[in-house]
């Protein structure tokens, strides 16, 4: 008698341990950047900007500015890279953050490389604004963040 209980128990169990979520199926993936930006007035002033390379492209995508850049070495593996903000919000409409873009390359060759790099913009976020211009040093044009 016991038996026929416990069966329909351990089968009950199967069945639900193989229930999918369906939250997992709509959720929409979330955009992952490359770095984050560091917002620090010491390092800001402080940073030392390399001249061997130009802005190809920077594009802001929901929350990650992902910038594209073109430099001399060998194949750009090992190159290093930092956005840093000066920590300063320049009260105007939109508020405005000053930043640097540092490439940090010890490659010495002399083809060209194009490489590409992400970053986190959410601790640029002003409280009480859904927006900042972003001026990045050696970039011509400002960049308008909406979030």
């Amino acid at each position: 008698m016991l038996k026929k209980p416990l069966f329909i128990a351990a089968v009950l169990c199967c069945f639900l341990s193989f229930q999918c979520n369906e939250d997992d199926d709509n959720t929409p993936v979330k955009e992952i950047c490359d770095q984050k930006t560091i917002v620090n007035k010491e390092i800001y002033n402080n940073l030392v900007l390399d001249a061997s390379f130009t802005f190809v492209s920077a594009e802001i995508t929901d929350n990650c500015l992902t910038i594209e850049i073109k430099g001399g070495g060998c194949d750009g593996n090992s190159w290093e890279y930092k956005l840093v903000d000066s920590g300063d919000v320049t009260e105007s409409s939109p508020e405005q953050r000053d930043l640097k873009f540092q490439l940090i390359n010890e490659e010495v060759c002399l083809a060209i490389v194009t490489r590409t790099v992400s970053f986190d913009l959410t601790p640029l976020q002003v409280s009480g604004s859904n927006e900042v211009i972003l001026n990045l040093e050696g970039l011509k044009t400002p960049l308008r963040y909406k979030y």
